[in-house]
C-alpha cells in the first residue's frame, strides 16, 4: 500500500513543479508527467515517490491532510478521535446483507 503526501504547488517548471505541506514539514520537487494536465500554482497534488500521482480537488483535501494527521497521531500513540467525529460514540450500521442474516435469526 502507498500513502502519497498531500502536498500545495509553489512553482511549476516544465513537467515537474515544486510543492510543499508546511502541516507535515515537506517539500519536494514532484515529477508531473502522470497527471492528466498540469496542476496551476495553489493547487494540490498528491506525491508518492517523487511523482505527482493525482491533483486533488478542493472538496477532498481536507479529509486527505486530516487523514495524514490521524496516522501520525496513531503511530505516536495519540488520540484519533478528533479525526473522526462522525463515528465517534455510534454503532456501525451491518451492510444490507448481513442485516438480512439477522433478521433471520
Amino acid at each position: 500500500m502507498c500513502i502519497g503526501i498531500p502536498m500545495r504547488v509553489e512553482k511549476v517548471e516544465g513537467l515537474r513543479a515544486f510543492c510543499v505541506n508546511e502541516q507535515e514539514q515537506q517539500e519536494a520537487w514532484a515529477d508531473l508527467g502522470l497527471l492528466e494536465r498540469l496542476p496551476e500554482v495553489g493547487e494540490w497534488v498528491v506525491v508518492f515517490m517523487g511523482a505527482a500521482r493525482e491533483i486533488i480537488p478542493p472538496e477532498r483535501l481536507q479529509m486527505l491532510l486530516d487523514a495524514r494527521a490521524a496516522m501520525h497521531a496513531a503511530l505516536s500513540g495519540g488520540n484519533v478521535d478528533a479525526f473522526f467525529a462522525d463515528l465517534v460514540d455510534r454503532e456501525p450500521p451491518l451492510p444490507p446483507h448481513l442485516q438480512a442474516q439477522v433478521t433471520k435469526q
